[in-house]
């Protein structure tokens, strides 16, 4: 009787430990199927002047689908966005900074969105763009 419930103690044990092993398994293979592809660009800004030209990109990229960090060094010129591959691509982030009026590598300011932008974010006066050289 008593190698009985040994025997049987033993059971139980192993039956809890493969359910808790394969709860383990589950539960990583789920979580690695739901990381997402992530990447870091780091984008040319060279219009970029002042701490209001930083929080303009960074407010305005933001709200891209898909974008999860910004940073904007206007020493440097550079912008860094951190965003899920499959929600967004690095065309429309230099698109949408464009769109809120500055240049972003290859991509042209909105001439728009540019004339709106306050004084200290524009151009200084006699500077001309490569990619556009003809002066407005």
């Amino acid at each position: 009787m008593e190698c009985y419930l040994i025997t049987l103690k033993k059971i139980k044990m192993m039956k809890a430990i493969k359910l808790t092993l394969l709860s383990i398994i589950g539960l990583v293979t789920v979580s690695f199927a739901q990381q997402k592809a992530v990447q870091k660009v780091v984008i040319k800004t060279p219009t970029v002047q002042c701490e209001m030209c930083k929080d303009k990109i960074e407010k305005y990229v933001t709200r891209e689908p898909g974008v999860t960090a910004v940073k904007v060094d206007y020493k440097k010129k550079t912008t860094t966005v951190t965003f899920l591959t499959d929600r967004n691509n690095i065309e429309q982030l230099k698109t949408a900074i464009a769109n809120a009026g500055y240049d972003a590598d290859d991509v042209i300011a909105d001439e728009a969105a540019y004339d709106k932008l306050p004084k200290c974010c524009k151009k200084p006066a006699g500077t001309i763009n490569l990619n556009n050289p003809e002066p407005k």
